[in-house]
């Protein structure tokens, strides 16, 4: 099992039954070291090169992280939402709006109404 940093030994502790009960083992811990990882790249913009298979983009981990705070208990909700808060900060300030990439699958999902770098 995956430690998820920043976060308390109780959420840990909620996360871990969530995966148990509705996700895959460590879905939180690698959704959020590939969304971390994304936002590492140099420059002021982030890259959108494909990712090496599909699901693998940094919206696919955004994804899986919406799903666990949607379902965890609020304490551990508040707690992980703070940690994906700042990244969410950060994704939005590195990358543009993209008023036309509106599908309807992505309803609610910002993160992919936002343009990365080619």
């Amino acid at each position: 099992m995956r430690r998820i940093p920043g976060v308390s030994a109780l959420t840990r502790a909620a996360v871990r039954r969530l995966e148990e009960e509705r996700m895959e083992r460590d879905a939180v811990a690698e959704a959020l070291r590939r969304f971390e990882e994304a936002l590492q790249q140099p420059g002021r913009y982030l890259n959108a090169t494909e990712p090496p298979e599909p699901g693998l983009e940094v919206e696919d981990a955004r994804d899986t992280l919406e799903e666990a705070l949607r379902r965890l208990p609020s304490g551990a909700r508040r707690d992980l939402r703070r940690l994906v808060g700042r990244m969410d900060a950060e994704f939005e300030r590195r990358t543009l709006p993209d008023p036309g990439r509106m599908p309807q699958w992505t309803a609610g999902c910002w993160w992919w109404w936002r343009i990365r770098e080619h």
